[in-house]
């Protein structure tokens, strides 16, 4: 399967999608059109589930700031690996936050509650 590499800007996260490696996602999220940036996440993320991987999935999050828009895409991608748990396929999420950055550790604690995930909140320091 091809990997996904999405090079990041001041308004696009960098991703990094590649099969028995941890999925980033990280940097900031504010594109104009979300759709743009997280649709070829969700298309590859069907792909990769299609062919049953067997080992666990983890997904990891470091992102700095966020807009409406991303943070809606980013359920959905969240909503769908739980889909995906729920089949069988095990998936780990890694949120990391920095420390004192409270809206970011906020948000993760939503996704976790909404989605049920196996989820980790990781706190950066310095």
């Amino acid at each position: 399967m091809e990997p996904l590499y999405v090079e990041p800007s001041k308004t696009i996260p960098e991703i990094r999608l590649e099969a028995g490696m941890p999925l980033e996602i990280t940097g900031r999220s504010i594109p104009e059109d979300p759709d743009e940036v997280y649709a070829p996440v969700m298309d590859w993320l069907e792909a990769f589930f299609t062919e049953k991987p067997t080992a666990q999935t983890i997904l990891e999050f470091r992102l700095e700031y966020l807009n409406s828009g991303s943070s809606k895409y980013i359920l959905e991608i969240l909503k769908r690996l739980k889909e995906y748990h729920d089949e069988g396929f095990p998936v780990l999420i890694k949120w990391f936050y920095e420390e004192e950055d409270e809206a970011i550790l906020e948000l993760g604690e939503h996704y976790r509650e909404t989605t049920k995930l196996p989820f980790e909140l990781i706190p950066v320091y310095g």
